[in-house]
């Protein structure tokens, strides 16, 4: 690991040492590597000690934080938080007080965050600080809780089932599932807001077995809290991991949850709270409403009818997201579907036009019936 070399490890400020180390997930990775786990990889978080603001500004660092001091390297870019401790003072994950203090040591840093497998760090001499055998729960592929302080933020039940749905065969410890239920039946995790909900399940939805997000937001009780509208079945779920093998984007990955809406209204209401994505509720809404056709749909008359209904030929893409989410439901045949809308964007609607005469139902007429002969002379 190269040295930070603008802020020189040990260097002196007032009575404290002041140091860096790499932080939290791209530890955790990195020691997955190494035991020959596939890893994302991604941004190094790093953490200074015995540092003020002031200190950082001086050495060129731009602050970025907004709730606790946060800057960024003056030529890597990469992100340096002041070492610091939390203090629940008010429900909800925006209940806390931070004190960042040149005193504040790793140890303290690390003890305040979500689960111990994100609460190692790297010093400059690439040596693991673990003060709470993350390590061990690495090798032992656990997913357990830090401490008490784990109740006080109703955010890391979500981030527990994220983390649950990307490392899928990692078992959760059992203290840490009965935390997590605790947090719900005391109301805890009713001071969550839509935002940082839709975030989390959003990302959760895009893991490796996203089945496994809402598994453990139903074990834990958060599933009935956040979506009640929601009723999930092993074939719902076997559906969303579908999703995965055909690398489906999130609005598809949506739309074959909310399939699961006990009505369209249901639905409706659930995505319009967690505020989700227009396209995600877009496409949700068509699947809902069109889940039955795309199935079952046989002759040109039917697929056409459908083609129409959902705007397949202007949104292509579009269309495509609700054939892989019809596919991981329903397993419709997805290059039919293919073929018949090809078929209709073949057509020479221009054409067809200038040949129906002035009248624009007449056009309009012409376009539709030369499409579905075009459809039915695909499908013979």
């Amino acid at each position: 690991m190269p040295r930070d070399r603008s802020v020189a490890g040990g260097a002196a400020f007032g009575r404290y040492a002041m140091k860096t180390y790499i932080v939290g997930g791209w530890v955790r990775d990195r020691l997955l590597t190494e035991q020959g786990r596939r890893t994302r990889g991604g941004d190094r978080d790093w953490v200074v000690v015995g540092a003020t603001p002031e200190r950082m500004l001086a050495l060129g660092y731009k602050p970025v934080g907004r709730d606790f001091p946060v800057f960024l390297h003056p030529q890597t870019g990469e992100e340096y938080a002041l070492a610091r401790t939390e203090r629940k003072t008010a429900p909800g994950y925006r209940g806390f007080v931070v004190h960042a203090a040149p005193d504040v040591t790793l140890e303290q840093d690390l003890q305040r965050r979500d689960l111990t497998i994100n609460a190692m760090a790297l010093d400059e001499r690439n040596e693991l600080v673990d003060p709470l055998n993350g390590r061990a729960d690495l090798e032992a592929r656990i997913l357990r809780h830090i401490g008490p302080a784990f109740a006080e933020d109703p955010v890391r039940i979500l981030r527990l089932a994220r983390f649950a749905a990307r490392f899928h065969e990692f078992s959760i410890a059992a203290e840490t599932l009965a935390q997590a239920r605790q947090m719900v039946a005391n109301g805890e995790a009713d001071a969550l807001v839509p935002e940082r909900v839709w975030q989390e399940l959003s990302r959760g939805l895009m893991e490796d077995r996203p089945s496994r997000l809402i598994e453990v937001l139903d074990a834990t009780g958060l599933l009935s809290r956040l979506a009640p509208e929601l009723r999930v079945d092993g074939e719902l779920l076997d559906a969303l991991d579908r999703t995965v093998r055909a690398a489906a984007p999130l609005p598809t990955r949506v739309a074959v949850l909310c399939a699961g809406a006990l009505s369209l209204e249901g639905q409706r209401s659930l995505l319009e709270r967690l505020r989700a994505d227009t396209e995600s509720v877009q496409l949700s809404r068509l699947l809902y409403e069109n889940r039955a056709s795309l199935r079952d749909a046989a002759g040109a008359a039917a697929m056409a009818g459908v083609l129409e209904c959902v705007d397949a030929l202007r949104r292509p893409a579009r269309f495509e997201m609700l054939l892989l989410a019809s596919q991981a439901l329903d397993r419709c045949d997805v290059q039919r579907w293919r073929h018949a809308a090809a078929a209709f964007a073949d057509v020479d609607a221009g054409a067809v036009a200038r040949n129906a005469g002035p009248d624009a139902g007449a056009i309009s007429r012409a376009v539709a019936q030369a499409r579905r002969a075009a459809l039915a002379a695909t499908l013979a």
